[in-house]
This record gives structure tokens, C-alpha cells and sequence, in this order.
């Protein structure tokens, strides 16, 4: 049985972030400041003491996090691998893979990491949107992490790059 979606109604940027793999880097708090809302994308790291990133995210903002590939230590099993939310009357979808959105699924936005690469863009209706990696560095892909704002305008998403 799903659990049931949780809606939000909320004013700030949503917060989006992947990849962190270990590494909770003060700019990333520091950027997420103004958010009410907090999302990440899954690999926040394979290790007991990494539950520690998501606490610091929850002393800045509400957080939901999905489960990735690398997430193996006791305290994720408890991580879905998929959770919808609606959030100012948009269905967001969030994963950690891409690969493992079913298509089928009813959704304004897919909300995915594990590639480290950043994507904002719209396909066949929907966003998809990819913060990239905001942890340690993969081969020489940018560090970021991103924003969305879902007001009576639309959905927006933006990339920030760190470093």
C-alpha cells in the first residue's frame, strides 16, 4: 500500500540536492537558508555517521530524501526509492535514478540525481530536473545543487554552481 501524498503549501524556494556521498558542505547550508522545504535526491552516504547530513538539513528546513544506490548503512533501509508530493498544486515525483521513474507515473516534475549532472529542462509536459552533485567531486563535474519556485507564475528550477 502507497503511503499517502504529503502536500505543502509554501512561499520560499524549495531546496534540491543529490549526490552528497558523505559531505555536507557549509555553502549548501549557507544557500539553503531562505527554504521551508528541503529535497534530496538519494547517496547521502554509506555510512552511520552520514545520517548526520540530514539531520543538519532538518535544523534548516523540512526534509524528505529518497534512497540511492549507495545508501547502504542501517539507518536508509528506512528511505523509500520513490515519494510524490504536491506541493502549491504541483505533483513532484522524486528518485535517485532516472532510470527507475516509471513513465507512466502522474507527475508535473521528476525530481532525480545519481548522475552528478546537473538538468533543468522540460520534456513531453513535464520537468525534469537533476541538481547534480553537491558532495565530493566526481571526474570534473561541477558541484551544485538547486532551487525550485512553484508560484502562480509556473514552475522554475536554477542550478547554482559552488565550485
Amino acid at each position: 500500500m502507497k503511503p499517502p501524498i504529503m502536500r505543502y503549501s509554501i512561499a520560499s524556494p524549495i531546496g534540491v540536492l543529490a549526490d552528497t556521498h558523505g559531505l555536507l558542505r557549509d555553502e549548501v547550508c549557507l544557500l539553503l537558508q531562505e527554504c521551508e522545504l528541503i529535497l534530496h535526491l538519494g547517496d547521502v552516504g554509506n555510512k552511520d555517521v552520514d545520517k548526520a547530513i540530514l539531520e543538519r538539513l532538518e535544523a534548516i528546513a523540512l526534509v524528505h530524501c529518497v534512497r540511492g544506490n549507495i545508501d547502504t548503512a542501517a539507518w536508509s533501509a528506512s528511505l523509500p526509492l520513490h515519494q510524490d508530493l504536491i506541493v502549491n498544486d504541483r505533483h513532484l515525483h522524486l528518485v535517485h535514478r532516472l532510470e527507475d521513474f516509471d513513465s507512466a507515473t502522474p507527475c508535473d516534475a521528476v525530481l532525480h540525481g545519481h548522475s552528478h549532472k546537473p538538468r533543468n529542462e522540460c520534456q513531453a509536459g513535464k520537468l525534469l530536473f537533476n541538481p547534480g552533485a553537491a558532495g565530493k567531486r566526481r571526474f570534473k563535474l561541477p558541484i551544485t545543487l538547486g532551487k525550485l519556485w512553484i508560484d502562480q507564475n509556473g514552475m522554475r528550477g536554477a542550478i547554482i554552481h559552488l565550485l
